[in-house]
């Protein structure tokens, strides 16, 4: 018996697998300190489908998404859809950490801290 795949789940995967081609400097700064369980042993995915949304790094086993964010967060009508898209994850349970591309950029080492702290933080799975 084959698997259906639903066309909205395929155009997710292929929209994941674009931006993981062609990721911000933020992300490929990120990425390289978060792979291969480089942060507390914990394994993280990179622009992940989760149902309408795709997510910019994730650890499934700790139900951490982290989120970074450029100057279009700024504006109001962004800012609205980011809260409308974390309140959606963290009904499924997930807790979101979002940082500026300029904390990753000016402060790596502020942001991998924080995230271990997360990560080490005993949440309800």
């Amino acid at each position: 018996m084959s698997r259906l795949i639903s066309y909205d789940r395929l155009m997710a995967n292929e929209r994941a697998r674009s931006l993981r081609k062609n990721q911000t400097d933020a992300e490929r700064i990120l990425w390289r300190a978060l792979k291969g369980r480089q942060l507390d042993g914990c394994r993280f995915r990179r622009q992940h489908p989760m149902g309408a949304y795709i997510v910019d790094f994730i650890c499934l086993e700790r139900r951490l998404i982290v989120e970074l964010d450029g100057d279009q967060h700024g504006f109001p009508a962004h800012a609205v859809h980011d809260a409308k898209r974390d309140a959606w994850l963290q009904a499924k349970g997930y807790h979101v950490a979002r940082f500026w591309n300029d904390e990753v950029y000016n402060n790596l080492d502020g942001v991998l801290n924080a995230l271990l702290e997360l990560l080490q933080t005993d949440r309800p799975v």
